[in-house]
């Protein structure tokens, strides 16, 4: 990413001490070093000859930071994730509020394809740490965006947001089968930087870290890849580590009826316009279903493994017909199959925009790959969206068999935020 200053510098101060971390570094190198950057504006100037207004095709893609809604939703969905919870500190109700205008000037920054301070990763003092990390230094944007949302435990005391908690903004409830690991649960803020260069995405959750130095700690995170569902009809249904077609009754982004209705948050205060995330990492037991016959699968999952088609019949986007029955007069699509309790037409009309990741984290003590699915979808309202499909699928899933829920969050995701403002600025208003 380019090092090309912004006109308009942004970091605060606090954001500038962010970069140096816990290390001793002197009061004139810090000086020297944040003398430019004492003034904060979330605009931006994109690198000459590209433009932030919409998407540009391969690796220069280049989405928007400010609008209506934040990118990274219905985004088409990149290739790689990184995707990170953090606690708030001890700090103030303002120093909150900055590191929210920081973030959304560094965020602005990297998606337009510069780096995340003004000076960048060599140019600033010789004798300071630099404003950016530099390991996106010569790479393009490639399509990142960066989306950030707030969990229900920084609606408490400590800032005065009690009353400003949306009602849809839930304590999720321990669904059965749960096995919930502390150190991958909750948290106050969460940033979700997708892009489809790996060094990007990571690059960003970085220094959105390095910036928050004092004033937020990261909790838990997850690296992604192979995204497992399509947000958008120009892209074909990607598989998930069990090998079948993820995703296929997806939103699109073409569907902005739907979308409007099940997606973007309503009514009439802060949250219009926005959004809500839930994710949950899922551990799959690889090694068990790996033995388990093709029959067995495609029961299980309720579609073929090849072409992703229902049981019922059809292609892979005909609509399962749930009614359709076979010899002895069993259904085709059996009752516990993972299609039939996740279907829209079993959960009261519940719609879901899936965009989540495969992860592989290496092995266990056993030998055993420790992989899965992290999943994220968005929705307008989880108490009638996510929380009864879910409770629908842990009650009755015939794939629980073979997963394990081991982390979970969810973050109210505000607005986009306008050119002269910050992401969640509403909140504070």
């Amino acid at each position: 990413m380019s090092d090309t200053d912004d006109p308009q510098p942004g970091l605060s101060r606090r954001g500038l001490l962010g970069f140096l971390g816990a290390g001793a570094v002197g009061v004139g190198a810090v000086a020297a070093g944040a003398a430019a950057t004492t003034t904060r504006s979330p605009s931006f100037a994109a690198p000459a000859g590209q433009s932030t207004s919409a998407a540009q095709s391969g690796a220069a893609a280049i989405y928007p930071f400010h609008g209506e809604h934040q990118s990274g939703i219905v985004t088409p969905a990149q290739d790689r994730l990184h995707f990170a919870a953090f606690d708030v500190s001890d700090v103030t109700r303002a120093e909150l509020q900055e590191l929210l205008q920081d973030w959304s000037y560094a965020a602005s920054r990297m998606m337009a394809g510069l780096s995340a301070g003004d000076l960048g990763a060599v140019g600033g003092a010789y004798d300071a740490p630099p404003d950016d990390t530099g390991e996106a230094l010569d790479l393009p944007p490639a399509g990142l965006t960066i989306t950030f949302g707030f969990g229900p435990s920084l609606f408490d005391e400590r800032f005065g947001l009690a009353s400003r908690r949306p009602a849809a903004l839930v304590d999720l409830p321990h669904f059965p089968g749960d096995a919930l690991v502390e150190n991958l649960t909750g948290g106050d803020l969460c940033i979700q930087a997708c892009s489809d260069d790996p060094q990007v995405a990571v690059h960003a959750i970085r220094n959105l870290s390095r910036i928050a130095f004092g004033r937020a700690s990261l909790r838990w995170s997850q690296l992604g890849f192979g995204r497992t569902s399509s947000t958008t009809r120009a892209q074909v249904t990607p598989r998930n580590l069990f090998g079948f077609k993820d995703g296929t009754a997806n939103l699109r982004a073409e569907d902005t009826a739907l979308v409007d209705t099940h997606v973007w948050a309503d009514g009439d205060d802060w949250m219009t316009g926005g959004s809500y995330l839930v994710a949950r990492k899922i551990r799959m037991t690889i090694e068990t279903w790996d033995r388990t016959s093709l029959r067995e699968q495609e029961t299980v999952v309720g579609r073929t493994k090849g072409d992703g088609a229902p049981l019922s019949g059809g292609g892979e986007f005909t609509e399962p017909d749930f009614s359709a029955t076979g010899r002895d007069d069993a259904p085709l699509i059996a009752e516990t199959s993972h299609v039939r309790l996740a279907h829209p037409s079993m959960n009261n009309g519940a719609t879901l925009l899936r965009r989540g990741y495969n992860f592989v984290d290496g092995n266990d003590e056993l030998g055993r790959l420790n992989a899965g699915l992290f999943f994220i979808c968005f929705q307008a309202d989880p108490r009638t969206q996510f929380v009864p499909v879910q409770l629908s699928l842990a009650r009755h899933d015939a794939m629980n068999e073979y997963l394990r829920h081991v982390g979970s969050g969810i973050f109210a995701v505000p607005p986009g935020a306008t050119q002269d403002s910050y992401v969640g600025a509403g909140l504070f208003a």
